[in-house]
């Protein structure tokens, strides 16, 4: 049974903006100022430039390919099975860590610090419950939680900029060229949130003109704000920010706006679950696909007969986030995050490299700027997230290979 289509193009941005959002304004300054100190908006550009270079790559392929499933769909049409197993294998690996940092995130903004695992697990097992319960749901909830976002960042921008200019925040660590690199890898988790409009091209209206606009609509509206609060968290919090669980609201209490505060909070709690909203559904739909080609247990592909939803991928999904905001931490889910979504638009590039034709829409030096700047990017990411996640590709590598023994030897 296909997928209904019942997102228009403001459902579709909607839900493009509600992942990156949530996933970058929130989340990721802290480690990301570690990392890349005073070159922050270098940093931050570098990330953009192959965020931008992806964009294109999926919004070219989504155009072609109006399927559920993303880049996993892409590369087995435009490369071939295995390569196609590899980006839905990151995708899926990657987005899992992206849910239990976002669930992560929404916990330290919304709970005492003795209350955050719980609160995380609850908040995973809610927004699953949601997304069970039809796809229209699902973006109606995103465009809500998208709306407090934004409110609460307004604030923030307004007190971050009102700071008297005597203020002296601490110093940021001084930038070298490897932690600019590894800042951009970081900050590209936060980018990666149109991933979720085109592995949602099953359910989109008119989907080879209304997925290429969303992803790049999206993209555009989060940078402009990514850079508005990389500069205001820069500014007024300097190297404070590094060790903040908080940082963006932090801002606002620098400021002395203290009544801002609890909005902050609020809004940071909306916007992260707004993020985990749409990565949940974005996993479950790459799940479904892999598992329709048997590359996941063909039980995940069932979808629901009233709400045509995949429940079964959404409810195993839920499970695994919840199996590792239990044993994980922000930091570490971040750059494993990071790892898996950088290998799954390496694949991208190259599937839109080798379109041909009326199939292409941007220039193939775009594709190979992408696909160079992935491979830096993990280069350069945290040591042991990516042996975590070297390892994880390995064994889903493995696991294909039984399957297809295993296959073999039946026939």
């Amino acid at each position: 049974m296909p997928l209904a289509r019942r997102l228009n193009l403001t459902d579709a941005v909607s839900i493009g903006l509600g992942s990156m959002i949530g996933a970058g304004v929130f989340a990721v300054w802290a480690p990301a100022l570690g990392a890349a100190g005073s070159g922050i908006l270098i940093a931050l550009a570098v990330a953009a430039l192959v965020a931008f270079c992806n964009a294109t790559s999926s919004a070219q392929l989504a155009a072609v390919h109006p399927v559920a499933g993303g880049t996993y769909a892409y590369a087995r049409a435009e490369i071939g099975p295995w390569s196609g197993f590899i980006a839905g294998w990151c995708f899926v690996i990657g987005k899992i860590a992206s849910c239990a940092a976002m669930a992560m995130t929404f916990a330290a903004y919304a709970a005492p610090e003795q209350w955050r695992t719980p609160v995380a697990v609850a908040a995973v097992a809610a927004l699953a419950t949601v997304n069970c319960f039809g796809v229209t749901r699902t973006a109606l909830l995103t465009r809500i939680l998208v709306f407090f976002s934004l409110l609460g960042l307004a604030i923030v921008m307004v007190a971050g900029f009102s700071t008297t200019p005597g203020a002296s925040p601490a110093p940021l660590p001084d930038a070298t060229a490897y932690g600019v690199l590894q800042g951009a890898g970081l900050i590209f988790f936060a980018f990666a949130g149109y991933a979720r409009i085109a592995t949602m091209g099953e359910e989109v209206v008119d989907p080879a003109r209304n997925i290429p606009r969303a992803i790049v609509l999206a993209l555009s509206g989060a940078l402009v704000v990514y850079v508005l609060i990389a500069i205001v968290v820069w500014l007024t919090l300097g190297g404070d920010a590094v060790g903040s669980a908080h940082p963006v609201a932090d801002v606002a209490a620098a400021a002395g706006w203290t009544w801002a505060a609890p909005v902050v909070r609020i809004a940071a709690a909306a916007a992260s679950l707004g993020a985990l909203l749409a990565l949940l559904t974005g996993i479950g739909r790459t799940t479904l696909a892999m598992a329709r080609e048997a590359d996941l247990p063909r039980f995940l592909s069932v979808i629901d007969d009233r709400w045509h939803v995949p429940r079964r991928a959404e409810i195993a999904i839920a499970l695994i986030v919840i199996g590792v905001v239990l044993v994980a931490d922000l930091r570490g889910a971040i750059g494993f995050s990071s790892f898996g979504v950088l290998l799954y638009y390496l694949l991208a590039n190259l599937s839109a490299f080798r379109q041909r034709g009326d199939a292409r829409r941007y220039p193939r030096a775009l594709q190979v700027l992408g696909a160079a700047g992935c491979v830096v990017l993990v280069a350069t990411l945290p040591p042991l997230g990516s042996l975590i996640g070297v390892g994880i590709v390995l064994a889903g590598l493995g696991y294909r290979m039984l399957r297809l023994r295993l296959l073999a030897t039946r026939a």
